[in-house]
């Protein structure tokens, strides 16, 4: 069952990515309430240095009464499991949900960047999957608008030792050109289809605008600006995957 924000909620998103750290605020049905303010990510992008920089990024920002981050990696009970675009040996075990709870005093939920994104654009019907062709390859998947436990299927091999993201992410791109990078991404998508028999599939993030082939009447490509609403439609997620527990990660 999800829960309804008040009526008079903001919240707080917040955008971590390899090259920025975005945020914005939230109403409580997902509008925006101002544009997106955005700092470089920090080198190295350490823990203490990434919460230093969202703490001058959103030091003007007010009247927000939760707090909704997208992490690229993978992350469980608001914990950081992998980073690979920021530096795993960095981030490992580390309670970035706890610690910008503490920095920011609000109430704060973490998830996979992909996830924050897939809760935006999903239709809350059926098997939906959502996947981010950009730097690398994100995925989420959600049924009936909840979200399922989160896989970091960018790093399966899909070729080879290739994985997705070395596959089909931006170096590959640029290496391979768009032609190649095309049939490779026929390939994918015939993957997903078979493994995951989706109800629908949404393909975002900078490269979804470079597919030059036709594609199944359930696909549907989307901006990042549509994913904006998953900022507030984390926090009508059952409480119970963002509580804390104790577990042994390695």
């Amino acid at each position: 069952m999800m829960k309804e924000l008040l009526p008079e909620e903001k919240i707080l998103s917040i955008d971590i990515g390899g090259s920025n750290i975005k945020a914005t605020t939230l109403d409580c049905q997902g509008s925006l309430q101002n544009e997106y303010k955005k700092v470089p990510t920090p080198a190295p992008a350490s823990p203490e240095n990434v919460i230093e920089a969202i703490q001058e990024l959103v030091k003007n920002f007010e009247g927000y009464h939760k707090v909704s981050v997208g992490f690229p990696g993978y992350v469980r009970n608001g914990r950081v499991l992998t980073a690979p675009n920021l530096d795993t040996a960095l981030w490992r075990n580390f309670n970035l949900q706890e610690a910008l709870k503490q920095v920011l005093d609000k109430p704060v939920r973490l998830v996979n960047d992909a996830d924050l994104q897939g809760l935006g654009v999903v239709r809350g019907k059926g098997l939906e999957m959502v996947i981010t062709l950009g730097t690398g390859f994100g995925t989420a998947l959600l049924l009936d608008g909840n979200l399922l436990p989160h896989l970091e299927l960018a790093h399966h091999p899909v070729c080879g030792n290739k994985t997705y993201d070395q596959y089909i992410g931006e170096k590959a791109f640029k290496k391979h050109g768009e032609e190649k990078w095309n049939s490779r991404m026929v390939r994918v998508l015939a993957i997903l289809k078979a493994v995951f028999n989706y109800d629908h599939l949404f393909i975002s993030g900078g490269n979804a605008s470079k597919l030059r082939f036709k594609l199944d009447e359930n696909i549907t490509i989307v901006s990042n600006r549509d994913g904006i609403k998953g900022g507030a439609r984390l926090w009508q997620q059952e409480e119970h995957h963002f509580m804390e527990t104790e577990y042994s990660a390695f």
